[in-house]
């Protein structure tokens, strides 16, 4: 009891340094990138303290693409939030750091938002060792409040980390009978070697088997393998059906490719990787991945069937023209700051224990994909899903969840 009450003492002075740190800024009207992001002149004369958000994303490294459209969601809330009168009649500042697909580098990184910049949230991290790598100086040491937004293998139950991307419950449940209907029941799982990849492989596996498919093999490559002849050819020697793929950038681009050579989807087969949105689709020519399933929370498409949607890129295509706002981390950045921004307004202050408990149950009625809401004691999020098809080079929606998919998760 008395370590208990004196982490809130703590919490509630560094609470104070922030607000004492903060009264005093002011600032200009652009977006800066790595650094922070400036509040609009409508905030020059004031003395209100800027609330302070950290990202921690890849601005550079091999998931760069990724990292990048993460940083732009966050620019484009940033404003839109400041725009509207900030919280708590607070403007919110941004302090972006690269995380560089490099944990020593992360690590460091982030430790500078909490210890020198004391931000008050920190939103980031892409691939899940990544996630591993900071939370600790997240959550723990630096006793801040993280929100993790990536699509993920699930299993993350550490207080005060909530997450808002896609689980397996809900990416798997929905398009593993699609494939085996569209597909065919003979699964190859082709995976890259980290934790995600195996613990989504468990739960597909799983619900193949359930459904009546077989896994013809599953095998785990380093990293940076691109030379994958030996996979290709177990896979047309073994008669597969679907190549339930998650090897990831910089292997994925030539493996897909080399598949296509062989003749994989041209006379049979399907490929299936469900973390392929609109960017990755530039990782390779159009005929090489025709016909590819992958389930997300959001794809452009899902604009002709959700007015909110469309407004959000509409914006997003206005403030960053010639990019794409696409699924992963980017849908997630975005539900992540305003399911955020609705929990500060109701707990009416940024401790954590407040803030934390308003976020348990948030909800928001517009986001890339539709609604979505937090589902309480779980600290992840439900959201609607959609099964999508590559044809000529775009995604195509050939399915989507009758409503909120549970994450089934902690």
């Amino acid at each position: 009891m008395h370590e208990e009450m004196k982490d809130k003492r703590t919490s509630l002075m560094a609470g104070r340094r922030r607000f004492l740190q903060g009264a005093a800024w002011m600032s200009g009207a652009v977006a800066t990138g790595l650094g922070s992001w400036i509040i609009g002149p409508k905030w020059a004369n004031s003395a209100a303290a800027a609330i302070k958000v950290g990202i921690a994303t890849d601005l550079t490294g091999p998931i760069a693409y990724v990292g990048n459209a993460t940083a732009n969601v966050a620019n484009m809330v940033a404003k839109d939030i400041n725009g509207a009168g900030g919280i708590l009649g607070r403007p919110i500042q941004l302090f972006i750091v690269d995380t560089a697909s490099t944990e020593s580098v992360a690590v460091a990184n982030v430790r500078r938002l909490i210890q020198r910049d004391m931000v008050d949230v920190v939103l980031g991290g892409i691939t899940s060792s990544m996630r591993n790598a900071i939370k600790d100086v997240i959550v723990t040491r630096g006793k801040t409040l993280y929100i993790y937004p990536e699509q993920y293998e699930g299993k993350e139950c550490t207080p005060y980390l909530f997450c808002t991307g896609p689980t397996p419950a809900q990416q798997c449940d929905q398009i593993i009978p699609w494939l085996i209907k569209n597909g065919g029941k003979r699964f190859a799982l082709p995976s890259a070697n980290y934790v995600w990849p195996r613990v989504l492989n468990k739960y597909a596996r799983e619900l193949i088997e359930k459904n009546g498919g077989e896994v013809i093999f599953e095998e785990y490559y380093p990293l940076d393998q691109v030379e994958y002849s030996a996979t290709v050819n177990n896979i047309m020697t073994n008669h597969v059906e679907v190549v339930f793929n998650t090897i990831i950038a910089p292997g994925v681009g030539p493996f897909f490719k080399r598949l296509h050579q062989a003749g994989f989807g041209k006379r049979r087969g399907r490929l299936a990787c469900v973390y392929y949105d609109e960017n990755a689709l530039n990782l390779n020519a159009p005929n090489e991945i025709e016909g590819l399933a992958s389930c997300l929370d959001y794809y452009r498409a899902v604009t002709a069937q959700d007015a909110g949607s469309a407004r959000i890129q509409t914006e997003y295509d206005k403030q960053f023209p010639g990019k794409i706002l696409f699924s992963g981390a980017a849908t997630g950045m975005y539900r992540g700051l305003k399911l955020w921004e609705v929990a500060v307004k109701e707990a009416g202050n940024l401790d954590r224990e407040y803030v934390a408990a308003a976020l348990d149950h948030a909800e928001i009625s517009e986001g890339p994909g539709g609604s979505a809401e937090m589902v309480p004691g779980r600290r992840h999020c439900r959201m609607n899903m959609y099964t999508a098809v590559v044809k000529n080079g775009d995604f195509e929606i050939v399915a989507r969840s009758t409503g909120l998919v549970d994450p089934r998760e902690c």
